[in-house]
């Protein structure tokens, strides 16, 4: 008697759960149909200007890594002609 209660109470388990998921993607397709307000233009302002400043601090970073390569070319041609001079 408890195997039967046991597969019963698994199959209740089962079929909520699936009861759950179908719920659930229904919901979410009666949302999408009914249609999501239409972005905000302040929203998209916003986001225009979060991309410029993403791209000015990426060209600023590009700067500055150019720089210190700069200096390290400087630095072991430094040192190579140091290295050359000694006996």
């Amino acid at each position: 008697m408890e195997e039967r209660m046991l597969v019963d109470l698994l199959v209740f388990a089962g079929l909520m759960s699936v009861l759950g998921v179908v719920a659930k993607v229904t919901l979410a397709i009666v949302h999408r149909v009914k249609g999501a307000p239409a972005a905000d233009t302040r929203t998209l302002d916003d986001i225009a200007a979060r991309v410029a400043r993403i791209e000015q601090l990426a060209e600023s970073t590009a700067i500055e890594v150019e720089r210190i390569g700069e200096g390290q070319r400087f630095t072991t041609k430094l040192l190579g002609e140091r290295s050359d001079a000694r006996p």
